[in-house]
């Protein structure tokens, strides 16, 4: 749903990168998200009576506004700068009880990815979605192939379609993309255009 990306003032307020198009339902005040790192400890955030706690209880979104073009979010959990550091980088999630499957059929929830079957064009098999990467240029998929893991950038030119009663996502890959996947290997240039399906 979004990227914590720094602290703004002194009162534990955080910058954060949307990674969703429901920004106004998904950051709504009140709403509960959890991080993904999971059990990180910090004596600066409150728990049962005031004292330490840990993230794996999830935030609760206090206030939201917009400031210069970036969105900036009050935890109520997150009571000053310096615990408000510490969440730099980390990915905000909403439990998935939480969240409807979106009604526009070209708008995906990771969860509805993650464990569908990739082909080719031709029918081919290429693998499995283990997981959706979120970049703040564009999403990934990271498929699971005989060869190892292959990062398939989810844009309209490279998956056409994505089919969820067969559970089925087809690709139309460029030349090397399915070799690609190891950290450091630059992703071969990608035209620029619209999502083939955004998530959340």
């Amino acid at each position: 749903m979004g990227r914590i990306a720094r602290a703004h003032g002194i009162h534990g307020e955080v910058s954060v990168v949307p990674l969703t198009d429901a920004i106004e339902e998904r950051f709504a005040a009140g709403a509960l998200l959890h991080l993904d790192s999971g059990h990180r400890t910090t004596g600066a955030v409150r728990g049962a009576g005031g004292g330490p706690g840990t993230f794996a209880a999830g935030l609760h979104v206090e206030r939201v506004r917009w400031h210069h073009g970036r969105l900036l979010i009050a935890f109520a959990e997150v009571v000053d700068r310096t615990t408000a550091e510490t969440l730099r980088g980390l990915r905000l999630t909403a439990p998935a009880s939480t969240l409807a499957a979106p009604t526009d059929p070209d708008e995906f929830l990771d969860r509805e990815l993650i464990g569908m079957s990739v082909v080719a064009l031709g029918g081919e098999a290429v693998g499995t979605v283990t997981d959706v990467v979120h970049l703040p240029g564009q999403d990934l998929l990271a498929v699971a192939t005989a060869r190892g893991e292959s990062l398939i950038p989810f844009v309209a030119a490279i998956v056409p379609q994505v089919d969820r009663g067969t559970a089925t996502i087809t690709i139309d890959p460029p030349p090397g993309l399915l070799d690609l996947g190891s950290p450091g290997v630059d992703l071969p240039g990608v035209p620029e255009d619209p999502a083939c399906g955004s998530t959340s």
